[in-house]
Protein backbone atom coordinates (compact mmCIF):
# COMPACT_ATOMS: atom_id res chain seq x y z
CA UNK A 1 0.00 0.00 0.00
CA UNK A 2 1.49 3.59 -1.03
CA UNK A 3 2.41 5.58 1.68
CA UNK A 4 0.25 8.53 0.43
CA UNK A 5 -2.89 6.15 0.72
CA UNK A 6 -2.12 5.27 4.45
CA UNK A 7 -1.59 9.28 5.28
CA UNK A 8 -5.07 9.81 3.65
CA UNK A 9 -6.89 7.10 5.63
CA UNK A 10 -5.62 8.37 8.71
CA UNK A 11 -6.85 11.71 7.80
CA UNK A 12 -10.26 10.94 7.05
CA UNK A 13 -10.36 8.72 10.37
CA UNK A 14 -10.15 12.18 12.62
CA UNK A 15 -12.61 13.72 10.44
CA UNK A 16 -16.33 13.85 11.48
CA UNK A 17 -18.46 12.16 8.73
CA UNK A 18 -21.09 14.79 7.10
CA UNK A 19 -24.18 12.73 7.98
CA UNK A 20 -22.61 12.44 11.95
CA UNK A 21 -22.45 15.52 11.92
CA UNK A 22 -26.02 16.37 10.41
CA UNK A 23 -27.43 13.58 12.84
CA UNK A 24 -25.76 15.49 15.70
CA UNK A 25 -26.94 18.64 14.53
CA UNK A 26 -30.20 17.84 14.71
CA UNK A 27 -29.68 16.65 18.15
CA UNK A 28 -28.73 19.59 19.51
CA UNK A 29 -31.72 21.33 17.82
CA UNK A 30 -34.27 18.96 19.06
CA UNK A 31 -32.66 19.32 22.85
CA UNK A 32 -32.91 22.66 22.36
CA UNK A 33 -35.97 23.15 21.37
CA UNK A 34 -37.25 21.15 24.68
CA UNK A 35 -34.88 23.48 26.75
CA UNK A 36 -32.88 20.75 27.90
CA UNK A 37 -29.63 20.95 28.79
CA UNK A 38 -26.74 18.57 27.95
CA UNK A 39 -26.50 17.22 31.16
CA UNK A 40 -29.54 15.90 31.68
CA UNK A 41 -29.87 14.56 27.93
CA UNK A 42 -26.87 12.67 29.17
CA UNK A 43 -28.96 11.46 32.66
CA UNK A 44 -31.83 10.48 30.28
CA UNK A 45 -29.32 8.17 28.42
CA UNK A 46 -26.61 7.12 30.83
CA UNK A 47 -24.25 8.98 29.58
CA UNK A 48 -22.29 12.37 30.33
CA UNK A 49 -22.95 15.94 28.63
CA UNK A 50 -19.15 15.08 27.83
CA UNK A 51 -20.57 12.03 25.27
CA UNK A 52 -23.14 14.48 24.61
CA UNK A 53 -21.37 16.98 23.13
CA UNK A 54 -19.22 14.68 20.55
CA UNK A 55 -22.43 13.28 19.77
CA UNK A 56 -23.89 16.70 18.84
CA UNK A 57 -20.63 17.58 17.07
CA UNK A 58 -20.44 14.46 15.18
CA UNK A 59 -17.12 13.35 16.49
CA UNK A 60 -18.48 10.30 17.74
CA UNK A 61 -20.67 8.56 15.59
CA UNK A 62 -24.79 7.19 17.51
CA UNK A 63 -25.17 3.62 17.13
CA UNK A 64 -28.79 2.01 16.01
CA UNK A 65 -29.85 1.42 19.63
CA UNK A 66 -28.41 4.97 20.94
CA UNK A 67 -30.25 6.37 18.11
CA UNK A 68 -33.68 4.97 19.37
CA UNK A 69 -32.87 5.87 22.64
CA UNK A 70 -32.16 9.79 21.30
CA UNK A 71 -35.67 9.76 19.67
CA UNK A 72 -37.67 8.20 22.59
CA UNK A 73 -36.19 10.96 24.81
CA UNK A 74 -36.47 13.79 22.77
CA UNK A 75 -40.04 12.55 21.44
CA UNK A 76 -39.32 12.35 18.01
CA UNK A 77 -39.33 9.85 15.00
CA UNK A 78 -35.92 8.38 14.26
CA UNK A 79 -36.40 10.03 10.41
CA UNK A 80 -36.11 13.63 12.37
CA UNK A 81 -32.52 12.98 12.90
CA UNK A 82 -32.43 12.55 9.13
CA UNK A 83 -34.27 15.46 8.40
CA UNK A 84 -33.60 18.37 5.90
CA UNK A 85 -29.85 16.25 4.85
CA UNK A 86 -28.42 18.17 1.80
CA UNK A 87 -28.76 15.78 -1.41
CA UNK A 88 -25.10 15.32 -1.82
CA UNK A 89 -25.05 13.69 1.51
CA UNK A 90 -27.99 11.59 0.49
CA UNK A 91 -31.01 13.25 1.41
CA UNK A 92 -33.91 13.54 -0.98
CA UNK A 93 -37.43 14.21 -0.51
CA UNK A 94 -38.76 10.68 -1.07
CA UNK A 95 -36.19 9.51 1.72
CA UNK A 96 -37.19 11.78 4.32
CA UNK A 97 -41.22 10.99 3.54
CA UNK A 98 -40.39 6.74 3.93
CA UNK A 99 -38.36 8.04 7.23
CA UNK A 100 -41.31 10.07 8.55
CA UNK A 101 -39.22 13.05 9.64
CA UNK A 102 -40.69 15.48 12.30
CA UNK A 103 -42.23 18.17 9.71
CA UNK A 104 -42.97 18.18 6.16
CA UNK A 105 -41.27 20.61 3.73
CA UNK A 106 -42.66 23.76 3.09
CA UNK A 107 -41.98 25.71 0.24
CA UNK A 108 -40.25 28.83 0.74
CA UNK A 109 -39.00 27.59 4.19
CA UNK A 110 -35.54 28.59 5.17
CA UNK A 111 -34.01 25.78 6.86
CA UNK A 112 -31.58 28.38 8.77
CA UNK A 113 -34.29 29.32 10.44
CA UNK A 114 -34.32 26.25 12.80
CA UNK A 115 -31.15 27.18 13.67
CA UNK A 116 -31.66 31.05 14.68
CA UNK A 117 -31.39 31.39 18.52
CA UNK A 118 -34.07 34.06 18.20
CA UNK A 119 -36.52 30.86 17.14
CA UNK A 120 -35.24 28.52 19.58
CA UNK A 121 -36.00 31.29 22.26
CA UNK A 122 -39.50 32.20 20.61
CA UNK A 123 -40.42 28.17 20.98
CA UNK A 124 -39.17 27.95 24.20
CA UNK A 125 -40.72 30.74 25.95
CA UNK A 126 -44.23 29.53 23.80
CA UNK A 127 -43.81 25.97 25.56
CA UNK A 128 -43.13 27.42 29.10
CA UNK A 129 -46.61 29.08 28.97
CA UNK A 130 -48.10 26.22 30.82
CA UNK A 131 -52.42 26.92 30.13
CA UNK A 132 -53.09 25.44 26.72
CA UNK A 133 -55.82 28.37 26.31
CA UNK A 134 -53.07 31.34 26.91
CA UNK A 135 -50.89 29.66 24.62
CA UNK A 136 -52.93 29.08 21.83
CA UNK A 137 -54.34 32.39 21.86
CA UNK A 138 -50.64 33.77 21.54
CA UNK A 139 -50.21 31.15 18.61
CA UNK A 140 -52.90 32.74 16.52
CA UNK A 141 -51.84 35.79 17.45
CA UNK A 142 -48.45 35.70 16.09
CA UNK A 143 -50.16 33.93 12.60
CA UNK A 144 -52.59 36.98 12.39
CA UNK A 145 -49.48 39.26 12.61
CA UNK A 146 -47.65 37.51 9.45
CA UNK A 147 -47.95 38.38 6.48
CA UNK A 148 -50.93 36.47 4.16
CA UNK A 149 -49.82 34.81 0.99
Amino acid sequence: MPVDDVVEKGEREHRPSPIDVHVGTRVRLRRTLLGMSQEKLGEALGLTFQQVQKYERGVNRIGASRLFDLARVLDVPIGFFFDDMPDAMGGNGALRARLGGFAEHQEGFEDDTLHKRETLELVRAYYRITEPAVRKRVFDLIKSLAPTE
